[in-house]
Parts: C-alpha cells; sequence; structure tokens
C-alpha cells in the first residue's frame, strides 16, 4: 500500500459535522499513528520541491501541526496565522467569509521579512476563504510564497481558484 493509500485509508468521515450536511474528515487517526504522522510531514516537505525556504506558515489551528513539524523537518522557523486576538503583539489582519458571516485572520507585523521566501501549510483546503486571507497578509509583508500546501483538499469546493496565481499541492483530494 502506498503512503498516500494509508494515509487515505486513516482518514476517518464523520457525518454531519460541525453540523447536518457535512462529512468531516477527521485526520486524528493519522496524528495518533506516529508512522503515519511522520510520512504526512514528509509528503508536505516534499511539496516545497526543494526550494529554499525561510519559513513556514501555518494556519489556526490544525494547520499549526503539520506546518510546525514541516518547519523544524525544513531546519526553519515556523509562522502562526492566528483568529484575531490571539496574538500578543502587533498585528496585521484581514476579514474573509464564512457561510454565514466573517471572520478575522492575524499575522504579527514582523513574522516574515520582505523577499523571504515561505511555505504556507494546512491541513485542509475547503472553500480556499482563510488560506487567501492568509496569502493577502503574506503579500502585505513581501514574502515570497512558494506554494501552498495540504494534507486534503476537498476539490469540489474549489478553493484553489481563490489562491490563483500561487501553486497548491495537495497530499490528498477528495
Amino acid at each position: 500500500m502506498s503512503a498516500t493509500d494509508s494515509l487515505r485509508a486513516a482518514i476517518r468521515d464523520v457525518v454531519d459535522f460541525p453540523k447536518p450536511g457535512i462529512v468531516f474528515k477527521d485526520i486524528t487517526p493519522i496524528l495518533a499513528d506516529g508512522k503515519l504522522f511522520r510520512e504526512s510531514v514528509t509528503l508536505l516537505c516534499e511539496t516545497a520541491g526543494g526550494a529554499r525556504i525561510d519559513k513556514v506558515v501555518g494556519i489556526d489551528a490544525r494547520g499549526f501541526i503539520f506546518a510546525s513539524a514541516v518547519a523544524d523537518r525544513l531546519g526553519v522557523g515556523f509562522v502562526p496565522v492566528r483568529k484575531k486576538g490571539k496574538l500578543p503583539w502587533k498585528t496585521r489582519q484581514t476579514a474573509y467569509a464564512l457561510e454565514y458571516g466573517e471572520s478575522i485572520v492575524e499575522l504579527h507585523e514582523d513574522a516574515v521579512q520582505p523577499g523571504e521566501s515561505v511555505l504556507l501549510v494546512d491541513d485542509l483546503l475547503a472553500t480556499g476563504g482563510t488560506a487567501a486571507a492568509a496569502v493577502k497578509l503574506l503579500d502585505e509583508l513581501g514574502a515570497n510564497l512558494v506554494g501552498i500546501s495540504v494534507l486534503i483538499e476537498l476539490s469540489f469546493l474549489a478553493g484553489r481558484n481563490k489562491l490563483i496565481p500561487h501553486p497548491v499541492h495537495s497530499i490528498l483530494t477528495y
């Protein structure tokens, strides 16, 4: 069985979570299995394609798990993109649309220096709103966004369309 087949087999579908009509892709079985977690981090690292990376940026909250592990493996810094009010210093923020309303994410103003090469990592790409907000913040700071890498992409929601022209790499696609 290939690494991606093993990862796919471990993901649990949870019907009607967090609300009726949603089939949630539960990654906790991957996190609980050392071999699968290690393999998922390896595959995410490979999406960088040998490019020089200065920082790995992770999106609140499950994205932190993968992004920090990728940063450690690549020997570079980790930068969190957080929900509003969670970062303790001067921030940049941007709003993005949710199904019912909007949310705000923030990034420390000094988290990424102009020209630094960054890899944006998250666990899941769905509609692309949160990732697009993170990209906007990174663009404002002058980052060189090498790519956006996710463990799972729900392609039927077309989230990658909001991320053009940035390259998007997904390990598993549904």
